[in-house]
This record gives structure tokens, sequence and C-alpha cells, in this order.
């Protein structure tokens, strides 16, 4: 990827008018959008870890290397380890819940299969506080957890593997083909994102909070009394801490850096111009819009009206969000990658500032990308 120094000014300004000290106390931009000579990028920061003390100067500055809870942007990266796995192997994401992990026999999502889970159609509820007993002092144990996780359905309990119900965004059905992949895989899911990793040349930072360097600057999140008070280099979200505390769940517990991410993003579009590590049809299928809603397999759609990635991106856009305060939005049409990384639960996510801001940004993104031209 080319740096544009450019690009990287313009960008440092839209996080300093669009979102330092109004909707998170600091974030990174990173941009790219492929030309004649190659990817052309820029990465920008913004703003501190922390919401600003009396004194500004004793709140520490974010730079483009910070690291940050990528929250549900775990979700399209896991998807792409299950895409790999099914090139392998034909047939793995028709394959249902139970096949895989057996135990979950007797519960009434053990018929769905991994490609609605994965797309957010296998019938289950949104949302379970797993985590409940860690509030009053318990413990979770993950296999009834799992049994919890798939005992959340809303539907019909006699359904067919391949029957598909409207889409209901669920950490739940993530959380279940995580558990599946480890269990077919024989490998934890952060070993498998290791190997995506490295296989997809991802430099920088993706992992857990485990493999977090003691070196590494890591956005804290929210204040949280349970929890001890400000969470820091732990994953924010409650389930994934419960079940998997440092360790990676389908559904959240990446970190990374903006650098890293983007190049995620811009890979992914590789992909479909046949020069990525997944085959142009395997990502096209994943891609492909599905009746009941936006979401796709391990990605949202650009809705016409009111999406987050503004009104420039093209409808085939295709991206996800993170609840700390995340994005990636990437445009095959106009070959553009987006991330945006930000602390917006810090310290409460009762500020959602971010829903009218995320628009605005990418709006400025592409059009920063698509109407400059020339390279440095």
């Amino acid at each position: 990827m080319h740096n544009r120094a450019d690009w990287a000014l313009a960008l440092r300004r839209i996080l300093e008018e669009e979102l330092v000290g109004l909707v998170a106390p600091g974030g990174v931009l990173a941009v790219a959008r492929r030309g004649e000579s190659g990817w052309q990028c820029a990465v920008a920061a913004a703003g501190t870890l922390e919401p600003r003390l009396a004194e500004p100067n004793q709140a520490e500055p974010v730079t483009t290397e910070t690291i940050y809870d990528l929250a549900s942007l775990t979700k399209p990266v896991v998807a792409c380890v299950a895409l790999g796995l099914a090139e392998r192997s034909p047939g793995l994401l028709n394959e249902p819940l139970a096949t895989f992990l057996p135990q979950l026999a007797a519960q009434p999502a053990a018929k769905t299969n991994l490609e609605l889970l994965l797309s957010h159609r296998a019938g289950l509820i949104a949302h379970r506080e797993l985590f409940a007993p860690l509030k009053t002092g318990g413990s979770v144990d993950y296999q009834a957890s799992l049994e919890l996780a798939a005992d959340s359905f809303r539907g019909d309990f006699d359904a067919h593997p391949s029957q598909s119900y409207p889409a209901v965004y669920s950490d739940l059905g993530y959380l279940l083909a995580g558990a599946a992949l480890e269990a077919y895989a024989h490998k934890t899911l952060e070993e498998q994102v290791t190997e995506l990793a490295k296989s997809w040349q991802l430099d920088g930072t993706l992992t857990c909070a485990r493999g977090l360097s003691d070196a590494a600057t890591v956005a804290p999140t929210e204040d949280v009394d349970w929890r001890g008070g400000r969470v820091r280099r732990l994953v924010h979200d409650e389930n994934a801490f419960a079940l998997k505390g440092p360790g990676l769940c389908g559904h959240a517990g990446l970190f990374g850096d903006a650098a890293c991410f983007l190049r995620f993003g811009a890979t992914l579009l590789d992909c479909l111009h046949g020069s990525g590590p997944l085959s142009p049809g395997t990502l096209s299928r994943a891609l492909t819009p599905r009746p009941g809603g936006s979401y796709l397999l391990g990605f949202d759609s650009r809705s016409s009206e009111g999406s987050s990635a503004g009104q420039r991106f093209s409808l085939a856009s295709f991206g996800h969000l993170g609840f700390t305060g995340t994005s990636l939005w990437c445009d095959p049409r106009s070959d553009v990658a987006a991330v945006l990384l930000s602390n917006r639960v810090c310290p409460s996510r009762d500020n959602i500032a971010i829903r009218g801001a995320r628009p605005r940004i990418h709006d400025r993104v592409h059009r920063l990308c698509t109407e400059t031209s020339g390279s440095n």
C-alpha cells in the first residue's frame, strides 16, 4: 500500500471535527482505495485514550498504533475463518449445529446450520445475559452457557436445518458458530484467527486479550462497577468475558489496530477481484442479499436509508459495526475500504452520539478517496 500524507491530514481533521470529545475521547481512522498503481492508503489518529482530566496534558494521546477492542468486528473475521474452512470442505456451512456439538442435540437450535447462524437467520433471540452470575459474585459454566444459548430459540422447534428465519441480529448465533468451528477444527478460535492473519498477511495486531503484548497501548472501554471499574486490556462484551476471559468468542473478543484491520478490508476487496485468499465465488455467495433483512453471511449490507455507511458508499457495499465504537465498510464499486476505531463507550455506553457521526464520517471519507487523484 502507498501512503498518502494529504489524506492523513484530512482524516485527522475529520476525527477532530466529528469525533473527538463529542463521540469518544479519541479514535483512529484508516482508508484505502485501489488505483491503477495499487492500493493508496492513509491512517490518522486524534484525541486521547480516555476523557481529558483537569490537566489536558495528563491524558495520553491516541496514535495510529493504538489498539482498540474491535467488539463485533470479530464477527466478519470469524465468518472468514468459516468460509476458508468451507472452501476446503464443501458442504460444511450446511451442517447443523449438532454435527459439531452433539452435546447440544436436545436443544431447540441444534438443527440449524452454520450458514444460518453466520447470517443471523437461525431463529435465535438477539441476546441473553449469560454473564449474569458474575454480577453477584457467582461463576459461569461454559458448557451450560452453550446450552442456554442454543435454547434461546424463537421459532419452530422442529425446523429443518435449511429453514431461514427473518433476520435478527444475534450474538448468540455467533457464539454458537464459534464453538462449532473450534470443535470442527480442533483448534481454538484464537489459533484459527492467528492462522488467518498470517495467511492473509495482516501485519499488525489482530488478537484477543491474551495475545496483547505488554508494550501495546490499548484504549480502555467502559466503567463497570461489577468488573472493578474501567475495563482495560480485557474484552468489553460481558458474555465473551464470562465465557472466555482473555480468549476469543465467535461474537466478540478481538483487539486490533486500524492499519491491520484496513488490510483485512482491502483483502476482502482483493478477493472479489480474484487476487485474495478466498475465491471470488466464495465471498460473493457470502455477500449475496438474503430475504428477511440486510444481514449477509458475516457482514451487513448498506441499506438505502439510515445506514451507518452514509449515502456515498454504494448499495453494493458491505461492512460491520462494533458496539465499542468501531466499524468497517468496503465498497466494491469504487474499491474503497474504511475503518473507524474508537472507544465511544469510555466512560459510558450511554453516549450514543456515534449514531449520528458515523454516516457523516463515512461520507467525508468516501468523498476524500474518490474526489482526489494522483499519488504520493
